[in-house]
């Protein structure tokens, strides 16, 4: 009934580990995000941890607009790094996964 239940826990375990590795390797994955002006440049990992901003000098002028382009281009850059991010873990995480009947997960 249970079939080789050692054998499916080793590939779990198997999978968890790339799962893992995968995730660590997504802090090397960066993206470059820059606003629709050209004004500012943000770079983000796959694991959304921001590591850089670069703003024009002519948006410190306005402080309400570089609020608003902030937030705007963040948010656009944490988006495209959730769905790298999730794409990768997915698939890492369905190729290493048993086949059990009636349990598709991925």
């Amino acid at each position: 009934m249970f079939g080789d239940l050692k054998g499916m826990m080793g590939k779990l375990k198997e999978a968890q580990a790339k799962v893992t590795a995968t995730k660590q390797r997504m802090d090397t994955v960066l993206i470059d995000k820059k606003s629709n002006d050209g004004l500012i440049n943000v770079t983000i990992t796959a694991n959304r941890k921001l590591k850089g901003i670069e703003i024009d000098d002519r948006l410190l002028e306005n402080k309400k607009k570089l609020e608003e382009s902030l937030i705007s281009i963040l948010n656009k850059a944490i988006d495209q790094a959730t769905t790298i991010h999730e794409k990768e873990v997915a698939a890492v995480a369905s190729e290493g996964m048993p086949k059990i009947p009636g349990m598709d997960l991925f």
